[in-house]
């Protein structure tokens, strides 16, 4: 009951979060859910989102949504406003062509209003309804399986999550950069930081998936690595449209020691219209800029976007960047899922390097599967 008050309290939520929320944790997901003892015998110094302020906690569903909303419209006050969502992207079929047990569609997909952007959908056969994924990354063709060397290998082994998603059932919709330049990503004028109008983009795509006719709304969910990873979190939590996200070693809270925990530069957080920050780790003469400087000034941290996702659920599969130690951050999202009768919505997988690996890339695929169900 306590969480169904404070439903009402939200705007429209994926209708799959209750249904998933009695669903019990397959055996084979359930480690993943557990941090290790030695990663939580502290306390996370990073204040609770549960403490406002002044200092008081919030103790009910009912306080958590009214501080949640604040806690959100905190966070676009520093990364900059949204254009306006779309209500019907455009989708223009370019080609479709047959692929194993699969329709692949070349798309150009409005993601911007007036803006198009190439994109490549794979659709399973039958008639529905799928769950589906949005899968961020570089360029859609590494997501789709299709960035291959002349030899016919993939160019960037284990990051085919739209193909390998589709291959169990999904409908998966693979995007690149705005604008093809990851460091110089069109921003279709929108006056915010960069990750957050990729945050943009996805919340758009969601729309469009959910207007297909064999995709199923309400099962909906957002997956990217590395880059992605930083892409699917920022659009997961800023926006409430999706059922559930997997994060692949994104870096899930700030570090300035990490070169790949780059949410300083340009093209995340750091845009700044006065200042060119030298490209690498904050110095004396690569400060922070924009929107990234004045969030770590007022001590902001990410796991203030983990909670936002409450009480949808989220994987880190975690790699060189997310290692065991990042899990006291994630325990904050734990604590507002409890708050809201919930275990079980924060996961994370670990793997010695940056690269997905076959076993935590099982994982991924089983922990969506459990999550957004199949066909």
């Amino acid at each position: 009951m306590i969480f169904l008050r404070f439903l009402r309290l939200l705007p429209a939520w994926p209708a799959l979060v209750l249904a998933v929320s009695a669903a019990p944790l397959p055996a084979d997901l359930a480690p993943f859910f557990q941090p290790p003892a030695t990663a939580t015998a502290a306390p996370d110094p990073r204040r609770s989102p549960l403490v406002r302020a002044d200092g008081s906690r919030v103790t009910t569903a009912a306080e958590w949504a009214r501080e949640r909303a604040a806690l959100r419209a905190r966070w676009f006050a520093l990364l900059g406003p949204w254009p306006e969502l779309l209500a019907a992207p455009q989708l223009e079929i370019v080609r479709t062509e047959s692929r194993e047990n699969l329709e692949q569609r070349f798309i150009r997909l409005e993601l911007a209003p007036g803006y198009f952007q190439n994109a490549i959908l794979l659709v399973p056969r039958g008639p529905g309804p799928f769950p589906a994924v949005v899968v961020p990354f570089y360029e859609p063709h590494t997501s789709a399986g299709l960035a291959l060397t002349p030899a016919g290998t993939p160019t960037k082994p284990l990051r085919d999550f739209g193909y390998q998603l589709a291959q169990r059932g999904f409908v998966a919709l693979c995007l690149g950069t705005p604008g093809g330049d990851a460091y110089h990503p069109d921003q279709a004028g929108a006056k915010c930081q960069p990750l957050a109008f990729l945050a943009y983009l996805a919340a758009n795509a969601h729309t469009a998936l959910s207007r297909l006719p064999n995709v199923d709304p309400a099962r909906i969910g957002i997956v990217g690595h590395s880059y992605g990873g930083k892409w699917a979190l920022f659009a997961s939590c800023l926006s409430d449209k999706f059922a559930c996200a997997v994060w692949s070693d994104p870096g899930v809270v700030f570090d300035e020691t990490r070169p790949s925990i780059n949410y300083q530069e340009p093209w995340y957080l750091g845009l700044d219209p006065a200042i060119t920050r030298p490209r690498g780790l904050v110095s004396a003469t690569a400060p922070r800029t924009g929107a990234y400087a004045q969030l770590l000034a007022q001590g902001h941290d990410l796991h203030e976007l983990h909670a936002l996702l409450a009480p949808r659920p989220f994987l880190v599969s975690g790699g060189a960047e997310d290692t065991p130690a990042r899990w006291p951050a994630l325990t904050h999202a734990v604590a507002v899922n409890r708050l809201l009768g919930y275990d079980h919505r924060v996961a994370m997988t670990n793997r010695p390097l940056h690269d997905p690996t076959p076993e935590s890339n099982a994982v991924l695929y089983r922990f969506l599967e459990h999550f957004l169900g199949s066909k």
